[in-house]
């Protein structure tokens, strides 16, 4: 349920965020910008409100009890395979101590198993478990499940359309790299 809270209170930041640039929107006008391009902005931010909703969904039944920080270890090990502690910390940029707390208790709801590294036994090597795996591939259907469901919803024409303008978008964007939206807890 906390996840469901921390999501929610992610979605509620966004969408003051867009209140604060809607506000921006007038004083833009009054500075001559292109209204077109606000107008633009509006729509991407509340297509971005409907995606981080889908998100915080996804996580609600399957992550529940599970704190943002758990999380986000289960989806770097999950992307990036078996991992040290030292290195699942650098990734989450938290002290190892903070990744150590996360990796116990994911450990102790056994979702993540902790081994001694057979290359190097001063260090321990961290993976999923099936139940961690079944967790993660379950907060990714549901994911994949909803967004499915809104597509289906629109014509062929306006789907394709909104698949090449998203294209388009995070190409302009830069998408960032597979390792960098694990350590945000996003996996596609």
């Amino acid at each position: 349920m906390r996840d469901a809270s921390v999501a929610l209170n992610l979605f509620f930041a966004i969408l003051a965020t867009a209140q604060l640039i809607g506000d921006n929107r007038a004083m833009a006008r009054q500075k001559g910008a292109d209204s077109t391009l606000l107008t633009d902005v509006e729509v991407v931010l509340a297509a971005s409100r409907v995606l981080v909703g889908l998100a915080a969904q996804s996580l609600a039944p399957p992550a529940e009890g599970l704190s943002v920080p758990q999380l986000r270890a289960l989806m770097i090990v999950a992307t990036r395979g078996p991992m040290t502690l030292t290195t699942l910390a650098g990734d989450m940029a938290v002290h190892p101590s903070n990744a150590t707390r996360a990796c116990d208790r994911l450990v102790a709801a056994g979702l993540l198993d902790r081994r001694d590294n057979p290359a190097d036994r001063r260090h321990v090597e961290l993976t999923l478990t099936p139940a961690g795996r079944a967790l993660i591939d379950d907060v990714v259907a549901r994911r994949r499940s909803a967004i499915a469901a809104i597509l289906d919803r629109m014509t062929p024409a306006h789907r394709q359309a909104l698949s090449g303008a998203l294209a388009d978008f995070a190409a302009a964007g830069g998408e960032p790299p597979p390792g960098d939206l694990a350590a945000l807890g996003w996996l596609s």
